[in-house]
């Protein structure tokens, strides 16, 4: 049964709140003190641990991992847990790597919630696709190299076909765009072959691994040796790959391609 008041935010209430991509330096002061504020927070498996050093320490913190290719909690017993706490008289934070409403399936929740008669506040975090090629210090547009920015995902929905890369890649070609690809390292054979259909094999593109974490790691290369660099250089999952002309920012990049290995 649906309740139909709506739970007021002055009580007790849920918050999604973006951990940002990984480096706890990059968590906003709004983000910091709904984390401190928290009785119950309900953590993402991507989440730093240094995170929760900002939680109260009889915070109840309730680990919900939710990692590609590995097992996970459910999203239905996610949004469980989110309602039963706010419902017991807590103060409910989900936590979330990255930015809630940024592949993070903020939006499923947010929605779960107020079917359940619970107004959900969600405080944006820096997501992986920006801070990934910011590390290496170029932008994701620019005037003379790209008029836009398209955030996509390379994990489709079961019973989904997914993006048509195909297609993209031609609107990318012709509109000038920055694709931010994430969760694509399953599916990187697919992606690559259907973005070639449409840009050139010499393309720029970035991959970068554990974006903003001590152990980062990051590689320059071109559409059309994508694949390769990825399996030659054994980089894996949490990755960003950017694709477009704005990897030509990097400063490496116009003396030759690389591979970089942060120490830990």
């Amino acid at each position: 049964m649906k309740h139909s008041a709506v739970i007021s935010a002055s009580g007790s209430h849920c918050t999604l709140v973006g951990a940002g991509p990984g480096d706890p330096e990059l968590l906003t002061l709004k983000a910091v003190r709904a984390i401190a504020r928290a009785t119950v927070l309900l953590v993402d498996d991507l989440v730093n641990d240094a995170v929760l050093e900002h939680a109260k320490p009889d915070a109840r913190i309730i680990h919900v991992g939710k990692r590609g290719g590995c097992a996970s909690t459910s999203q239905a017993f996610i949004h469980k847990l989110m309602v039963q706490a706010v419902r017991e008289g807590e103060t409910v934070v989900r936590l979330k790597g990255g930015d809630p409403f940024i592949f993070g399936r903020g939006g499923e929740e947010v929605e779960h919630l107020r079917e359940e008669g619970i107004e959900a506040e969600v405080i944006n975090g820096i997501t992986s696709g920006l801070a990934g090629l910011t590390s290496l210090g170029a932008p994701l547009t620019h005037r003379n190299r790209a008029h836009g920015v398209v955030f996509i995902t390379g994990h489709a929905k079961p019973g989904d076909e997914g993006t048509d890369w195909v297609a993209l890649s031609r609107t990318a070609y012709q509109a000038k765009l920055t694709l931010v690809i994430y969760m694509g390292v399953s599916s990187l054979h697919h992606i690559q072959t259907g973005l070639l259909q449409g840009l050139p094999t010499d393309t720029p593109v970035a991959i970068v691994q554990n974006a903003s974490l001590p152990h980062q790691r990051e590689a320059l290369t071109t559409l059309g040796q994508l694949a390769s660099t990825m399996t030659r250089e054994g980089l894996k999952s949490p990755s960003i790959i950017v694709v477009g002309d704005v990897v030509q920012g990097v400063r490496a990049w116009e003396t030759e391609m690389v591979v970089h290995r942060r120490a830990a």
